[in-house]
């Protein structure tokens, strides 16, 4: 135990009631699934290889069938699988670094993003993207849902958006202890299902593999080119800040040590860079299916995943069984991946309204609000328009994500002018920093004014190209013309026990915070400014009066 001294006559009020007066479910929530804060060691009773699985399980989505179809049907399969290849690529590098300091430090992606060349405000505006990320995709994966259930039970569509929007709620109630087990126990069922159908075409009537690598698509004559690859890379790329919510099961991953070191890398590669693989190779399905349906249902509703299994496993089944199976398939991936949707999208809400606001309501609010937005976009049928979304937003989340994995591997371990260790906490950081936020806004700017064309059309299939670029080029050169001064407000946080063990993971050492009398980890508590005592990061994050935070103090080299 710590030996820093602790006033026992501190009177400060209960977390519970700086937030949500009246009510306890706040802290119980927190220390639950550890929303705004460092997971600790404690928590983290999962093998490697059951985070991983619990992790891969969240990107069991429909969309990405959505996704290679319309990129399939638009631009022609040579291209479509060019750019299917071109994200990919682009996704796993920089995936990486953020996978790799999420599950070594064992914190989130808000809460990466916020040492990594943002600060401590200046990571809400990554929050906000991220969050619409999640709605955007929950959106999407309650129309395919909704699509099954009308073709399966003939629900009318608004009723099909309003029962898959409720139905993950008591789901999602419990944090990652009731999804680890949701998870673990439906991806075979749903790998089965998936793959099956793809084998038996393929054994059976090899002239679909043929019609599928000649199609040419609606808006080309079957050559390859840049424009048509870029584009459709553009709509892969959205997918980019699914990283988040890898990372936010990749948190709990347990230390890494020299006994369970290649079991410990193999399940952050996998899960954690390694999910777009999975996600590549389930979008170049996508454009097969589309193609061996199109000449039966029209280009409209090729590119809809009820549709293509449903023919699917009409080629290989008995007629009666056929529909009942792919509205199962659909049902399970939709729930799979928008418990993962509601989850992070609550977390990353709250993130961002505790810091504005200094008062944290509880994660449960911010999953229905969450759930409110999805709602709101499947009734406007985005489904339609799905191709244009993605492209827009593939723009912000290109741009951030390739800030961030740039601090981290450049201007941490090249330039070594960002520090090492990751730093979340309330006091130690500035509100700002000049290095992520100008590189992000840069970039995205940009990028957006390109894909409207106000840099003519010639330039516009080149925005996703902007964003990454640009974002990478000026994070390092704006940390070079701050000297990293904007990184640490702080280098000291008033406790003598080093952040890490002799192994580099996060100490274990517990510590009382003082304000709400939980016990809490090393890396997640700093010296209290007034009382000669620990407060946790939580209770730093919602004191309106800044009687706990650390006065500035000159950064140390």
């Amino acid at each position: 135990m710590s030996t820093e001294p602790r006033l026992a006559e501190v009177t400060d009020p209960d977390p519970a009631q700086q937030a949500a007066p009246g009510s306890d479910q706040a802290v119980k929530e927190t220390l639950e699934d550890y929303t705004l804060r460092f997971a600790p060691r404690g928590y983290r009773r999962w093998t490697p290889m059951v985070v991983a699985t619990t992790a891969l399980g969240g990107i069991a989505y429909m969309a990405d069938f959505s996704i290679g179809a319309g990129i399939g049907l638009a631009h022609g399969t040579g291209n479509a699988l060019l750019a299917i290849a071109v994200a990919a690529v682009v996704i796993f590098v920089t995936g990486f670094p953020l996978a790799y300091y999420g599950a070594r430090y064992n914190i989130d992606l808000d809460l990466i993003t916020r040492g990594s060349g943002f600060g401590y405000f200046g990571s809400v505006l990554t929050s906000v993207i991220f969050a619409s990320f999640t709605f955007i995709f929950f959106a999407l994966e309650g129309s395919i849902m909704a699509q099954g259930l009308k073709l399966g039970l003939g629900l009318p569509l608004w009723l099909g958006y309003l029962v898959s929007t409720l139905m993950v709620i008591p789901l999602v109630i419990y944090g990652m202890t009731a999804l680890s087990k949701l998870q673990v126990w439906t991806t075979p069922i749903w790998l089965l299902l998936m793959v099956g159908p793809l084998v038996y075409l393929v054994a059976t009537d090899p002239g679909t593999v043929d019609r599928f690598l000649a199609y040419a698509g609606t808006d080309g004559d079957g050559g390859v080119n840049t424009a048509s690859v870029l584009l459709g890379a553009g709509v892969c790329l959205s997918l980019i800040a699914q990283i988040g919510e890898q990372i936010d099961y990749l948190r709990f991953m347990p230390p890494k040590t020299e006994d369970n070191k290649r079991s410990w890398w193999t399940a952050v590669v996998m899960a954690g860079p390694g999910w777009v693989v999975l996600g590549a190779l389930k979008q170049a399905i996508g454009v097969f299916l589309a193609v061996y349906i199109i000449a039966e249902v029209g280009p409209t509703a090729a590119p809809e995943p009820i549709q293509q299994f449903k023919h699917a496993f009409d080629a290989m089944m008995p007629s009666w069984i056929v529909l009942p199976l792919a509205v199962v398939l659909v049902v399970i991936s939709q729930i799979k991946i928008n418990v993962t949707n509601a989850y992070s999208g609550s977390l990353a809400w709250t993130n961002s309204f505790t810091r504005v606001t200094k008062r944290y309501p509880g994660r449960m609010v911010f999953v229905l609000v969450n759930l409110g937005f999805a709602l709101a976009l499947m009734e406007a049928d985005m489904f339609s328009f799905l191709n244009s979304i993605l492209g827009f937003y593939s723009n912000c989340a290109i741009a951030w994500v390739v800030t961030v994995a740039t601090d981290i591997g450049i201007n941490k371990y090249v330039l070594k002018l960002s520090p090492h260790a990751p730093e979340f906490r309330r006091g130690m950081l500035y509100a700002v920093n000049p290095v992520g936020v100008v590189a992000f806004v840069a970039a995205s700017g940009l990028s957006i004014a390109m894909y409207f064309h106000a840099l003519g059309d010639t330039l516009q299939p080149y925005s996703p190209v902007a964003a990454a670029l640009i974002a990478f080029v000026l994070t390092p050169l704006m940390a070079v013309f701050t000297k990293g001064k904007y990184y640490l407000r702080r280098t000291d946080d008033g406790i003598t026990e080093p952040l890490l063990d002799e192994d580099g993971n996060p100490s274990a050492v517990t510590y009382e915070c003082h304000v709400c009398r939980q016990q809490f980890e090393r890396p997640d508590v700093a010296a209290c400014q007034t009382h000669g005592a620990v407060v946790c990061s939580l209770c730093l994050s919602t004191d309106k009066v800044g009687d706990h935070v650390l006065p500035a103090a000159p950064a140390v080299a």
